[in-house]
């Protein structure tokens, strides 16, 4: 995930259908959501709807374990209500993910999302003069996203292809990815390759017609097991994106002069330049402690990209069974990121003469790439009633704070998501 508009995801959006039903042992390989990361701040909509959009579309394309890793046949539904702190986004989200065996080799899976968003989001405006409270704009919209993935196992290596499908009112999305693991040294080493693309088109209000934004992956990693207790994971991404990666619903604002001594307001579509590229080292330790029945994870992402953006992620996991039916997974992520380039609060400021070129200066206001801190921590309660039903619940909360001494804490943000699931196997 993108730093700022990508980096920062809470982990409730990144695997939502991914449910940790067991404790993880030091056999399991990594399950990395790679590809389609979250675009550039909402490309054609609230942030939230972008972030969304991508997340979803990242899910899509999760790697497929090996065989003997991967969870049985099974159908899963969930449901998310996402809030944010003051009124602003709201965010109901219904998915399900179906997953089945095709023979002893081969297993496809078929998801599908449905997200209703609405609410008032940071406009990229200053705050008026007097007040430390940024101007808010709401918008709604409704996406519908579907993935398909088709894994095939070759003796010691594991294919899987993906595609994916997301349709918004302004934006739609269209995706791929192939993966391969391969296993050796007595299956106690596990090989990632991948590589994935995006094919998206925004509606741009200001443009006569849709624009286009392309992305592509590449993702090198390997998983080693330690002891039969622990195991090691370490990978790299790339990524390339070119075209339209501005926000058309982010503005700045400046005042010009009309006549001598009178000055009026004037916006300007923010303008982010039209390639950038993204690459972040991750690394986790996954260990079982067979004497608590219990087991923890713990990893660390390093982000860097052209736009000037580092960004560092550290993420701790634990995952206690009580008894044969519950497990209880505590979880707490830290994040914090340096600003883009271009980015200010307030252009005046700034010394950047805007335009309505696109070639001009590169500016902007939204405060997903500025210098900002997060906190993600929750609760998630697993009942596996029988064999073959599970349930979960999962309280979680996360906030935003700005580090610039500039920016507003306004234009950040706090929200309490709450999930509700269920799993039937067979």
């Amino acid at each position: 995930m993108d730093t700022g508009d990508i980096a920062d995801v809470p982990r409730r959006h990144k695997s939502n259908l991914n449910k940790h039903s067991a404790i993880p042992t030091a056999r399991k390989t990594r399950t990395v959501a790679f590809a389609k990361e979250i675009p550039t701040p909402g490309t054609a909509a609230p942030p939230v709807a972008r972030r969304l959009a991508g997340l979803w579309m990242a899910m899509a394309f999760v790697i497929a374990q090996p065989r003997a890793a991967r969870a049985e046949n099974s159908l899963a539904y969930e449901y998310e209500d996402y809030r944010e702190m003051g009124g602003r986004i709201t965010v109901d989200t219904e998915s399900a993910l179906a997953q089945q065996d095709l023979g002893t080799d081969m297993q496809v899976k078929l998801g599908g999302v449905i997200d209703a968003i609405a609410g008032a989001t940071p406009s990229g405006q200053p705050a008026p003069a007097g007040s430390d409270q940024v101007t808010l704009a709401r918008d709604t919209d409704l996406r519908h996203a579907w993935n398909a993935d088709l894994s095939r196992q070759f003796s010691a290596v594991n294919v899987d292809v993906g595609f994916a499908r997301s349709i918004e009112g302004d934006y739609m999305s269209n995706g791929w990815s192939v993966n391969t693991l391969t296993s050796f040294n007595q299956n106690n080493t596990t090989l990632l390759l991948g590589a994935a693309g995006t094919d998206d088109n925004v509606e741009v209000f200001f443009e006569p017609a849709w624009l286009r934004k392309l992305s592509n992956d590449a993702i090198i990693g390997v998983t080693q097991l330690i002891d039969p207790l622990t195991s090691v994971s370490i990978n790299a991404t790339w990524t390339r994106q070119t075209g339209f990666l501005s926000d058309p619903y982010k503005i700045v604002e400046v005042d010009e002069q009309v006549f001598s001594g009178v000055f009026l307001p004037e916006t300007f579509g923010e303008n982010r330049p039209d390639a950038r590229n993204k690459g972040d080292a991750f690394a986790s330790v996954n260990r079982a402690l067979p004497g608590l029945d219990a087991a923890f994870e713990a990893s660390y992402r390093f982000y860097h990209d052209t736009w000037g953006i580092t960004a560092n992620t550290l993420e701790l996991q634990w995952f206690q069974h009580a008894g044969p039916r519950f497990i209880f997974r505590p979880n707490l992520r830290m994040y914090e990121q340096s600003a883009a380039q271009f980015y200010t609060y307030n252009l005046l400021d700034s010394g950047i003469a805007p335009t309505h070129n696109p070639q001009g200066p590169h500016f902007s206001s939204d405060a997903r790439l500025s210098a900002f801190d997060s906190l993600d921590f929750g609760m998630k309660t697993i009942w596996k009633i029988n064999d073959r039903i599970e349930l979960d619940v999962a309280l979680e909360g996360y906030r935003q704070r700005g580090t610039d001494g500039v920016t507003p804490q306004s234009a950040y943000y706090r929200a309490r998501i709450i999930t509700f699931g269920s799993k039937l196997s067979w």
